[in-house]
């Protein structure tokens, strides 16, 4: 009988890429499965994320709600969090592992160990007291490789990670202290493991990383990211390719021309923005000025009219007066950017902003996050609204619901679209005319012209 694997993940792409490979590892064991949410496990992992308190805090909520819904599975916690704070998850009842970043790769050998009679591997039972498997990240030089996530075949857009750790320290935030300094996976590995993917005939893949704007930059010979995409958009496929979020000053002409002259590369960029006052930048030990972020835009602009275009932000850092907080509301209003992740400032304990003077209160800061908020959703609703008539490039994420008749996908500008005429076309690209508003978080459209990808036989 298949032993279950339950996966619980929080936090970035990295993360989900991560999980991903996490779950490749077990899969390629035919005695495994993937549960559905509803199904006893017989093993959970929980990758966790600590960027904020409140993803601290969540992380504990999900550990405990998971141990209550699968009473009788092995428990293992690894990710951000428990790199950060494996002794606070050694003490919630019921966890069994903690599994720091450093060994995350690892998870399998760690829990398992071969059978004294046969090649196969035996399930260690519930341990005693938990075990804590931690490691200094912060000497890590070498990227950690992990199983290639096309062995799982559990998502319509799998991820390739093909970067880790941040060498900024920027002052706010703990992931280089949780995930170590900069490293890339060699290039060989990168195009081996993309090519693998490809093979599955997926209608996209997701490239991710910590800070893949720096991939190459440790490795001997060294190579960049704009080196790297027109190998992989070389590689035969019906497949497209997504990448995630890249810093202002890392978009280069070099690069955007590159996406440019790609064939499957979206047309969609995330860009940390973070402040636009020029004093909090420096606070943040941010390494661009406000004008140096508008140029980034307006230059993906120009090249790429309906490119979507994402920034993060974050409300309330300290010092961040009313006259600062125009500045960035103002910057954003200004430019194309399409949609906003707001984030309320967390004073993280390690950081050297947990100690910085002039704290903004906290009814300021929530104001500021619904103003954000606010703005975002209006520049997402002109977008999506610049779209009607238009013909995208959709892939179709989930069948036809029986009870609306569309299929739910993503187009390549990072727009989800309700589809009529799709039903069968689930992990299919596709040509959809909009025809206008699903919802506000939404569009909907018909699919026209025929299938741009099918799915591998």
């Amino acid at each position: 009988m298949n032993k279950i694997l339950q996966i619980i993940t929080l936090g970035c792409k990295v993360n989900h890429a991560e999980s991903e490979a996490l779950a490749a590892d077990f899969l390629q064991k035919e005695t495994w499965k993937i549960g559905r949410r509803e199904d006893q496990a017989d093993l959970c992992i929980i990758n966790t994320c600590a960027v904020t308190q409140k993803a601290a805090m969540q992380s504990r909520q999900a550990i405990r709600k998971a141990i209550r819904a699968y009473p009788k599975a092995l428990f293992v916690v690894t990710g951000c969090y428990a790199q950060n704070d494996p002794e606070t998850i050694a003490g919630i009842k019921g966890v069994d592992y903690v599994i720091g970043q450093g060994e995350k790769h690892r998870v399998r050998q760690i829990i398992t160990s071969p059978a004294k009679s046969s090649s196969e591997e035996f399930f260690p039972v519930k341990v005693s007291s938990p075990v804590i498997c931690h490691t200094d990240i912060l000497s890590r030089r070498h990227f950690d490789p992990m199983p290639a996530p096309s062995a799982c075949g559990i998502r319509t857009r799998p991820f390739l990670k093909i970067q880790d750790g941040c060498n900024s320290f920027c002052t706010y935030c703990i992931v280089p202290y949780t995930r170590g300094p900069a490293r890339s996976m060699p290039i060989e590995a990168v195009v081996s493991e993309f090519r693998a993917l490809a093979k599955n005939r997926p209608p996209e893949i997701v490239i991710s990383g910590v800070h893949i704007g720096r991939y190459g930059k440790d490795l001997l010979p060294r190579v960049s990211l704009t080196e790297l995409l027109p190998i992989l958009d070389s590689v035969e496929g019906t497949h497209r390719i997504r990448l995630s979020s890249i810093e202002p000053a890392e978009i280069t002409d070099e690069l955007l021309w590159a996406i440019c002259n790609s064939k499957s590369i979206c047309p969609h960029f995330h860009v940390p923005l973070q402040s636009g006052d020029p004093e909090i930048l420096k606070k943040m030990r941010r390494p661009y000025s406000p004008e140096t972020f508008a140029d980034r835009i307006k230059a993906i602009h120009r090249l790429f009219p309906d490119a979507a275009i994402g920034a993060d932000v974050i409300a309330g850092f300290p010092g961040e007066d009313d006259s600062a907080f125009a500045r960035t509301f103002g910057l954003i209003a200004a430019l194309p950017v399409t949609y906003l992740h707001v984030f309320p400032f967390s004073a993280r304990p390690g950081t050297r902003a947990a100690g910085f003077d002039n704290p903004v209160p906290t009814q300021v800061i929530k104001k500021r996050c619904h103003e954000l908020r606010q703005l975002g959703r209006k520049k997402k609703k002109q977008f999506y609204e610049q779209m009607t008539g238009k013909i995208l490039d959709v892939g179709i994420e989930t069948s036809e619901n029986h009870m609306s008749g569309l299929s739910k996908g993503l187009s390549t500008n990072y727009i989800p679209v309700y589809v009529e005429n799709a039903c069968g076309m689930q992990n299919m690209r596709i040509t959809c005319q909009i025809t206008g508003a699903a919802s506000n978080e939404a569009l909907q459209g018909k699919a026209v012209y025929g299938i741009l990808s099918e799915r591998a036989s």
